[in-house]
Parts: C-alpha cells; sequence; structure tokens
C-alpha cells in the first residue's frame, strides 16, 4: 500500500503518512463507497479492523446489497474521518481524512474469516475478548467477511492554530 498525496490539490492541507496511519490504525468506523450491483453509487459507514499491513476487514450479513454489489463492481473507496472542529465565528473546519483505493474480496476461507472476526473484537470490544470468542463461534453461521485489499491511501487536514 502506497502512501499518495499526490492528488491532493491544496498542498497546504497534506497529512503526514504516520498520522494517516495512526488513523487507519485507530478509528472506530470509516465510510466504505461503492457501486451497487445496478451500477448506483452506494456508501455505508462501517466498522473495521486493519490486518497492520494493506488491508481492512469488515463484518456483515451473509448476503445483501452490499454483497451484491461488491461481487459485480469490487473496486472501492474507503473514507476514514479524524478530528474534526466546527469554528462557526471563523466560518471554516479543522478536519482530518484519509482516503484509502482498493478491491474488495467476498469470498474468503473460513479461517480467514473466523480470524478477522477475532480482531475485530481485539479491536472493539477489547475487554471482552474470551466471550468475544465464544459469541464469534456461535454466530459465525450468521457473518460474512469482506477484505478490502489497498493499493494507495492519502491524508487531507486542516488545523487553524488559533483555535486552540
Amino acid at each position: 500500500m502506497i502512501f499518495n498525496n499526490d492528488g491532493v490539490r491544496r498542498r497546504d492541507k497534506l497529512m503526514e503518512e504516520d498520522r494517516a496511519v495512526e488513523l487507519l490504525q485507530n478509528s472506530e468506523y470509516g465510510i466504505l463507497s461503492m457501486i451497487d450491483d445496478k451500477g448506483l453509487p452506494y456508501g455505508i459507514p462501517l466498522n473495521y479492523v486493519w490486518d497492520g499491513e494493506s488491508s481492512i476487514y469488515i463484518h456483515c450479513a451473509p448476503d445483501g446489497h452490499k454483497l451484491d454489489g461488491l461481487a459485480k463492481y469490487p473496486n472501492v473507496s474507503f473514507c476514514i474521518v479524524g478530528n474534526v472542529n466546527l469554528l462557526p465565528g471563523k466560518f471554516t473546519t479543522e478536519y482530518e481524512s484519509v482516503i484509502l483505493k482498493g478491491v474488495a474480496h467476498i469470498n474468503l476461507t473460513a479461517e480467514e474469516r473466523m480470524a478477522a472476526l477475532l480482531k475485530l473484537v481485539d479491536k472493539l470490544s477489547p475487554d471482552f475478548k474470551e466471550l468475544g470468542a465464544k459469541y464469534s463461534q456461535k454466530s459465525f453461521h450468521r457473518v460474512n467477511i469482506i477484505r478490502i485489499d489497498f493499493t494507495e491511501f492519502s491524508g487531507k487536514c486542516k488545523h487553524v492554530p488559533a483555535a486552540d
């Protein structure tokens, strides 16, 4: 996965790669943007877990709108929003965002799906790992996992010095 800010028009708003990686690792959710099976745009907020390399995992139902679209159009974008601070008196907003581009995979092995579920438990319910593992086993038949392999990502931010 390559960090590439070449497409960011406002060069004064470039985010450092370290901060973009931190947001990818620690943010609770992101917005998956894709094309549905009818060729229409579709975006949805989702919890995820990053594998520490170039992929994220998302859990979902075994079938549905999202999976139908990804089966036909696997190229996606994933947007993570970091800190946001509305500054009404200055008519601006401080923000952070990371955009990732990649390809979704929906037919994963049972082993990869279970490993991803346990990673999600580790991230989203770290105080309940043992219970989460049991829950994952019991509900495994009701869950599917999407893996998105990213090719590149970029980061953009705006900080207003007088806002502190």
